[in-house]
């Protein structure tokens, strides 16, 4: 293992952090993202009347897809051993849906890359399913609100 964490090697090229001296620890992170829309595309949500079907089931399970492929899409990021995702979608007001992801593991590196690409890809899946009614729509927000294990312990944001 490297004395010091770095993503660039001594001739300063990409390379993935070698964690393997890492001891594994118990380890969760949890994203949020909500994604507004016009109150007659969320009625439609709620409503089950979508021409696509289930959109918060549909969302839902994009976004457990997308932890487990988290490796996949963002370079560097290392293939982990998930062992919980839960997405939550919850209709807010009139005029959006908050998602929320949690992903946990137990492993040598967090998992904060998966709980963001859980929530993104759950909100870009309510996108995708409502898109031919609201061109409108937004995704704002994405960020990490908590994260323990590890050497660098626990966050929270509220």
């Amino acid at each position: 293992m490297s004395e010091q964490f770095t993503h660039f090697d001594e001739a300063g090229r990409a390379i993935m952090v070698d964690v393997g001296g890492k001891a594994e620890t118990e380890r969760e992170a949890t994203a949020r993202v909500r994604v507004v829309m016009r109150p007659e595309t969320l009625a439609m949500i709620r409503g089950g009347t979508a021409s696509k079907g289930d959109v918060l089931g549909t969302a839902r399970l994009a976004g457990i897809m997308g932890a487990k492929r988290t490796a996949d899409l963002i370079p560097l990021c290392h293939p982990l051993p998930i062992t919980s995702v839960r997405v939550e979608l919850t209709p807010e007001g009139e005029d959006s849906v908050e998602i929320s992801a949690t992903v946990k593991t137990t492993g040598r590196t967090g998992v904060e890359m998966e709980a963001l690409t859980a929530a993104s890809v759950t909100a870009l899946t309510v996108y995708d399913m409502c898109k031919a009614v609201d061109r409108g729509m937004r995704i704002e927000g994405l960020r990490v609100v908590a994260k323990s294990g590890g050497k660098s312990g626990t966050f929270r944001q509220d």
